[in-house]
């Protein structure tokens, strides 16, 4: 089981990564923004790429879910920190960290 306290400390270990308020979340930024944290800390939103949204959804469905919407269809997919542990944490953080600070196509 992760924490939100988890997700900061993680991001934040991040090279480059800054810590910002967007909308009712906690945002992480590297280039561009990869992570959300949920005002209860209850969730992080992530940045990957739909296939590897697929893959993780398709592995572990009680953990990882598109968000319901245009964001969920490029990616974005929320993660359950009661889930997950922390490994697994650092390891989607990081995938989603690669992300934020590529360069736009």
């Amino acid at each position: 089981m992760a924490t939100a306290a988890d997700v900061r400390k993680l991001a934040m270990s991040l090279e480059g990564t800054t810590e910002h308020p967007h909308f009712e979340r906690t945002a992480f930024k590297v280039r561009r923004i990869y992570a959300t944290l949920a005002a209860d800390g209850k969730s992080v939103n992530l940045n990957l790429t739909p296939e590897e949204q697929e893959f993780k959804t398709m592995l572990a469905p009680e953990v990882f879910t598109p968000i319901p919407n245009k964001w969920g269809t490029s990616g974005w997919t929320t993660v359950d920190l009661k889930a997950i542990g922390k490994a697994e944490l650092k390891t989607a953080l990081e995938m989603a960290w690669e992300h934020g600070r590529a360069k736009k196509a």
